[in-house]
């Protein structure tokens, strides 16, 4: 992927705390993620790991029990203050709710950086280095319009969400979706107050493939002839197809997701997932490494991408099915940068 990087130029909780470089290092970071099963941060913890142990930075790692488990993140967050942590990569499950202990953190002179989802206020954070969650929405939505043709104005969609508290990520998702699709907004910080006849509702999944498939049963019970699915990220859009295939109806229904790892461009080769929207943890969390130790030689801060108020990370749609007007790269490309 072809990014210009505008960083500087460098020459015992319930959460699982584990150190990961030289404990002889002048530098100190936390990373602090959602959950430590998702594969998407499963790799984001790669990635950080990788770029620590390259640049001698001592890298402690904590996360929540399940997202949304924002009480957790609070404590890691507090942790981090007391050890002396130079900076802090979060990825917050209460977007509102975690600023003030982010604030704390930034008292103390700690650099914080948002990766993958954006505190409320953006500026919560010193910087944030993301998808551009938005877009990756809307690639999905249009796509999912193509493939229906003339049947999406007669569309059935189940709109498969994160957690009722609605965090940045989860919203920009879904609303994103909605404008690709072609469905008009209530209020774009929110989901949920549409008025498209078209969509059946929504339901929360916690990012898991267990709630998804529990949202899912709850969409099918409400209209057994859901034909489009939108997931938040696609351990929930595996669930929502096994519960599909339970029914009989896997082989009629668009599912369509974000997230772009293996195991979800695997799911597109196999017709599980029709699209999804890859996004580049492993690429997030080495970016926050490396602004980290900047921070610490000399107070420099990374800048956001020219026009935006954040790092754009980039977003590629993965699909073997492409549509027209919708850029597209096939799964052979999607594995191939899978994580990235």
């Amino acid at each position: 992927m072809n990014q210009k990087f505008l960083l500087p130029t460098l020459g015992a909780l319930a959460l699982g705390v584990s150190s990961i470089s030289p404990a002889m290092a002048e530098t100190s970071a936390c990373l602090i993620t959602k959950t430590d099963t998702n594969p998407f941060f499963v790799k984001m913890k790669e990635g950080a790991t990788a770029k620590a142990e390259e640049m001698g930075v001592t890298l402690k790692s904590y996360a929540g029990k399940i997202d949304g488990d924002s009480e957790s993140q609070v404590a890691a967050i507090e942790t981090c203050i007391a050890d002396g942590a130079k900076g802090i990569l979060l990825t917050a499950s209460d977007t509102k709710g975690i600023v003030p202990a982010v604030q704390q953190a930034r008292d103390a002179g700690i650099l914080v950086i948002a990766l993958d989802t954006p505190l409320e206020p953006i500026d919560s954070a010193d910087a944030t280095f993301a998808t551009d969650n938005f877009k990756a929405g809307e690639l999905i939505g249009a796509w999912a319009a193509a493939a229906l043709g003339d049947d999406a104005a007669n569309a059935k969609i189940a709109m498969l969400d994160l957690a009722v508290s609605q965090p940045s990520v989860g919203v920009l998702r879904d609303q994103g979706f909605l404008q690709g699709f072609g469905i008009d907004l209530g209020d774009p910080n929110k989901w949920g107050d549409e008025t498209d006849s078209r969509i059946v509702g929504n339901e929360v999944t916690a990012g898991n493939e267990e709630g998804g498939r529990k949202a899912m049963e709850n969409l099918l019970a409400k209209d057994p002839m859901i034909n489009v699915v939108y997931t938040i990220n696609e351990p929930s859009a595996a669930g929502a197809y096994a519960a599909l295939k339970a029914v009989g109806r896997e082989s009629d229904v668009l599912i369509v997701s974000v997230d772009g790892g293996c195991p979800g461009i695997a799911d597109v080769k196999d017709g599980v997932i029709g699209a999804t929207s890859q996004q580049y943890p492993l690429l997030m969390a080495s970016l926050g490494i490396e602004a980290i130790a900047a921070w610490a030689k000399d107070g420099s801060k990374p800048e956001n991408t020219p026009g935006l108020d954040f790092f754009d990370t980039g977003v590629n749609l993965v699909t073997d099915r492409p549509a027209d007007g919708v850029d597209s790269i096939d799964t052979t490309e999607g594995t191939d940068k899978c994580w990235g």
